[in-house]
């Protein structure tokens, strides 16, 4: 069996990954209008925002690879947790894809609860 680093790692690339697919398909699918959301023009401020939010699963591949047991169980748990009540802010997306890959996404999160809550060092 694979370490449990190495799984959440992946779980955590894998929601990346996930987001970023979405984000193609919107682009693709002509659902957004570049330099825009939702009809509105955001302000530098709210780009940082965007920025920090998608590189949560990013800073948590690396946290999850460095930071010391137990606290990195516990870090895993919340923050899959907080994405998840985050994403569902947004629900539901205009397109079936988007919804489809929100749902994906919660699995991912899903399971890394799920790994980290079965997590023994």
């Amino acid at each position: 069996m694979l370490d449990t680093r190495i799984i959440l790692s992946g779980l955590w690339v894998a929601t990346m990954l996930t987001y970023l697919w979405g984000d193609v398909l919107r682009i693709m699918a002509g659902d957004v209008k570049p330099g825009e959301i939702k009809g509105m023009v955001p302000t530098q401020g709210m780009w940082l925002l965007i920025a920090i939010i998608m590189l949560i699963p990013i800073v948590m591949v690396v946290l999850t690879l460095t930071v010391k047991y137990p606290a990195i169980r516990w870090v895993n748990i919340i923050v899959a947790i907080l994405v998840v009540v985050f994403n569902l802010f947004g629900l539901p997306y205009k397109g079936a894809y988007d919804n489809f890959l929100i749902i994906v996404s919660f699995v991912f999160n899903a399971l890394t609860v799920w790994y980290a809550w079965k997590w023994v060092a």
